[in-house]
């Protein structure tokens, strides 16, 4: 059985159309959510004196349901393409998934 996972990948807004062009191009990669999020966290020393006022830092949250194997492949290539970039990614497995008729 082929485990299913969640691939969230958390990139700079800059990083977006790249990250986008690349993902369509991969043959493991079916289709994708994107959406802008606000990012919270304890790295104040990477924020802008603008982020450090507002609290939060402006960031794009990429979703991709996808085989196990196919995620851990995928991690390891933008690992190796976006090397230095600040980009965080968790894995989590799907319990279940399909279309609601």
């Amino acid at each position: 059985m082929n485990e299913l996972c969640l691939l969230n990948l958390v990139v700079t807004p800059e990083a977006e159309d790249a990250i986008t062009d690349w993902l369509l191009e991969r043959e493991e990669v079916s289709g994708f959510s994107s959406m802008p999020i606000a990012g919270h966290g304890s790295s104040e020393h990477a924020m802008s004196l603008a982020e450090q006022v507002a609290g939060h830092r402006r960031q794009v949250l990429f979703q991709i349901h996808l085989a196990l194997a196919d995620a851990r492949r995928l991690t390891t290539s933008l690992g190796e393409e976006f090397h230095g970039s600040g980009m965080h990614f968790w894995l989590t497995p799907v319990l279940d998934s399909g279309h609601v008729a």
